[in-house]
């Protein structure tokens, strides 16, 4: 799972990461609207953990802006407000949930797992197809023409990244940070990911991916 907080309020920020890390959970953190309304239209994540009152832009102009854009991600407003009519605004922003502060961090926990299981049963999106290849996010499982494809797990994140966002340019850098997040180092990354962009084109041929030379890579 991923996590991107987007908070203005330092200590919590460090807070929620550390407890976060303790299940396991990688996050990410942006300390005010514009930042995280980058992060959050350009990464794929599980949950937005948003607050409202944030510099640059608050955390409603963010929650509007990334519906606007078509970000199917689940979105946890923070408030510090429990009137109904803060609730309401948000809600209708495009938020899915709320929360008031302060609040018990197993609280959000248990509210982020729900939002994860709903998301999974409401929506087909534990399914990805593209053509003749399916990537089941459920079972850490792809298949091309019905027949299971062995991936290490380097290559299952790099394939499920780049299926996630077909059709679109990510660069070097956007998959150094989102399928490589959790090994320390640079250790020659960008020719790394050639390598593994190579395993992929020799499972699923060479047509599946494509250069985008000085850019990066795509799925068309």
């Amino acid at each position: 799972m991923r996590i991107l907080v987007v908070e203005d309020h330092e200590i919590l920020a460090r807070n929620l990461v550390r407890y976060f890390a303790m299940k396991d959970i990688s996050v990410d953190v942006a300390l005010d609207g514009r930042d995280g309304l980058y992060k959050a239209a350009t990464k794929y994540y599980d949950v937005v953990i948003l607050d409202i009152q944030l510099p640059e832009m608050d955390g409603l102009e963010v929650c509007r802006a990334l519906r606007e854009k078509g970000k199917d991600v689940s979105i946890i407003m923070l408030t510090s407000r429990s009137t109904s009519d803060d609730i309401v605004t948000g809600l209708e922003s495009g938020a899915d949930d709320y929360l008031v502060k302060p609040f018990e961090y197993q609280e959000l926990f248990a509210r982020i797992n729900a939002l994860v299981r709903r998301r999974m049963k409401n929506h087909s999106n534990t399914l990805i197809k593209i053509d003749d290849i399916v990537l089941d996010i459920e079972k850490v499982e792809v298949y091309k023409w019905k027949q299971l494809i062995e991936l290490s797990k380097l290559e299952y994140e790099l394939c499920k990244y780049l299926m996630q966002n077909k059709g679109k340019v990510l660069s070097r850098q956007e998959i150094y940070e989102t399928v490589w997040w959790e090994f320390d180092g640079d250790f020659l990354a960008s020719k790394t990911i050639d390598v593994y962009v190579g395993y992929l084109r020799k499972k699923f041929g060479k047509k599946f991916i494509e250069t985008k030379k000085g850019y990066g890579f795509l799925i068309p």
